[in-house]
């Protein structure tokens, strides 16, 4: 198959990248480099099947052919990422997947929305099913990114009732592992890189909030799955871990793997911060038989072990700069 990746050299769109590939299919991974990063998709450009455009989702995409699948994840995904984006992000969401649809339509070509858990917003409704609407401040700190992912959703439906087109849409949860951005402000990124150094780790508020993380192999199996899944068109899917524990408990347990001598630190509670997030994934179960394989502990040793290399990567070329 002919498949688009937008977003495709960021965390996850990277890996979705080199599993298509291994899968056979030919890839055309679409990126502005706003927050994916080359060094991401650096060993698949050996791959003739592999191509690489640099480009804005939100101007037309001209491939040249049609072509038979796109996986919209074009969109900044952390704090740090959409406050300092915020319109890049809004429009990356709604004009990026108006035009990403439109690619989709003329092609014939299934279609896939990576929406987000944030969707949910400060949920009322515990664990979080794909009915359920959500909590979501529509004017604060993040409403930039979690109304416009709803705003893509709701074009993305729409695509699949007037146009008929081949859509489905994904809420992802937290996911965590290789290829993460080093200084992107999540939870788990964070906690590795303070542990690492042995600095104080920092948790807002009292860290009794709880996230439930999925390795970024088992999140690209789901994503493989919606896609290709008989009867997944016109359907919504949570994907993430339902394993559920405290921020406070994450960072124990970096810690503990780090082997580190970072100490907690508590600051005040950011705005408009989900007290509890977990998916409920019996959907996925029932339609895609899929779940997340990996245990946390495991995934995170392996995502710790990548931190630490390019944590040393990047001390050598800054000692290099220095001495240079």
């Amino acid at each position: 198959m002919k498949v688009v990746v937008a977003g495709g050299a960021g965390l996850i769109g990277s890996h979705l990248c080199a599993r298509l590939l291994r899968d056979d299919h030919t890839v055309w991974c679409v990126d502005n480099l706003l927050t994916g990063s080359q060094r991401n998709i650096e060993s698949l450009k050996s791959n003739a099947h592999f191509h690489f455009i640099e480009h804005d989702v939100t101007l037309p995409l001209e491939l040249g052919t049609t072509i038979d699948a796109v996986f919209q994840l074009a969109s900044p995904a952390s704090p740090v990422g959409y406050w300092t984006h915020p319109f890049e992000t809004i429009r990356a969401n709604s004009e990026g997947t108006w035009k990403l649809l439109d690619l989709a339509r003329a092609s014939g070509a299934k279609f896939l929305m990576a929406s987000t858990s944030e969707a949910y917003g400060d949920p009322l409704v515990h664990p979080q099913t794909e009915d359920y609407w959500g909590n979501v401040n529509p004017v604060g700190v993040r409403s930039c990114y979690d109304e416009s992912k709803r705003l893509g959703e709701t074009i993305t439906m729409e695509f699949y009732r007037q146009y008929a087109v081949d859509a489905r849409i994904v809420r992802i949860f937290n996911t965590y592992g290789p290829h993460s951005q080093l200084n992107d402000g999540r939870m788990i990124p964070s906690f590795i890189l303070w542990a690492l150094a042995n600095d104080p780790i920092t948790i807002h508020g009292t860290g009794e909030q709880t996230r439930s993380i999925c390795y970024v192999e088992d999140l690209v199996e789901g994503l493989i799955r919606a896609m290709f899944t008989n009867g997944t068109t016109g359907e919504v899917f949570n994907l993430g871990n339902p394993e559920e524990h405290t921020i406070l408990e994450w960072a124990q347990t970096i810690i503990e793997l780090c082997g580190s001598k970072s100490a907690l630190v508590f600051e005040q509670k950011r705005e408009d911060d989900p007290e509890r997030r977990r998916p409920d994934i019996s959907k996925a179960q029932r339609v895609l038989g899929w779940e997340p394989k990996i245990d946390p502990k495991t995934g995170l040793t392996w995502t710790i072990e990548w931190f630490r290399r390019e944590c040393e990567r990047s001390n050598e070329r800054l000692n290099a700069n220095v001495n240079g």
